[in-house]
């Protein structure tokens, strides 16, 4: 007598080694092109590496990866709110930023490098400090969002086949690649700092200050334009 065959259940473990490493790809994927471009925050780090070693840097780094995860939970929960919030506050939260960037532009204009360049044990850890500066930067920047969600809908990374565990590996890979950029980033940077000198480096400061002080200018300009004259 002849049976008849049906599914069998055990096929499941099948999809789930076939999807994770799927999932895995593109939310490393997604967090190294999320933390790359070269804005306030990199150039953040690549000051702090020259100015003070590699992990006050990439802790900062960290710091931002936290904030670009949080955003990506966000936009992967669908917190519908959070997005009008920032689409109809957009223009006020571009000026909240760009003082922001203002203010450290004109600290970076007047730091003195010197201090900043003495050896490591006389630095007192503020590891947690520049962790919170990274994640400050990076989350005063909503606007991200509307490019965490292009990227989202660019590598299907909400496909309906994924199940729950699919994407809390696919966050906990998000995280590991913006980590894995500022480890990266921090890593060139620091065999570098070997050919800067004190003159240098204050140089390095003023230029990166003058690009964060433009962006910050032309955000908060644009922003008090949407604001009082649109």
């Amino acid at each position: 007598m002849l049976k008849i065959l049906r599914p069998r259940s055990d096929f499941v473990p099948l999809q789930i080694v076939i999807h994770l490493p799927v999932i895995i790809f593109r939310g490393l994927l997604i967090g190294i092109l999320v933390s790359a471009p070269m804005g306030p925050i990199g150039m953040l780090c690549i000051q702090r590496t020259l100015n003070r070693g590699r992990w006050p840097a990439f802790f900062t780094g960290v710091g931002a990866g936290v904030s670009d995860l949080l955003y990506c939970l966000l936009t992967g929960l669908g917190l519908s709110f959070v997005t009008d919030f920032i689409q109809s506050n957009q223009s006020v939260l571009q000026v909240i930023g760009s003082i922001v960037l203002i203010v450290y532009a004109a600290y970076l204009f007047v730091a003195n490098p010197s201090r900043a360049l003495q050896p490591a044990a006389m630095q007192p850890a503020s590891y947690w400090k520049d962790f919170g500066t990274g994640f400050l930067f990076t989350f005063s920047n909503p606007l991200i969002l509307f490019f965490i969600i292009g990227l989202f809908a660019r590598f299907s990374f909400l496909a309906p086949e994924f199940q729950a565990y699919h994407y809390v590996a696919g966050y906990i890979s998000i995280f590991l690649g913006a980590v894995l950029w500022w480890f990266g980033v921090t890593y060139f940077v620091n065999k570098v700092r070997r050919h800067f000198n004190i003159r240098s480096m204050w140089l390095l400061n003023r230029i990166l200050a003058a690009i964060i002080l433009i962006m910050g200018a032309i955000g908060f300009i644009t922003g008090i334009k949407d604001l009082f004259f649109n």
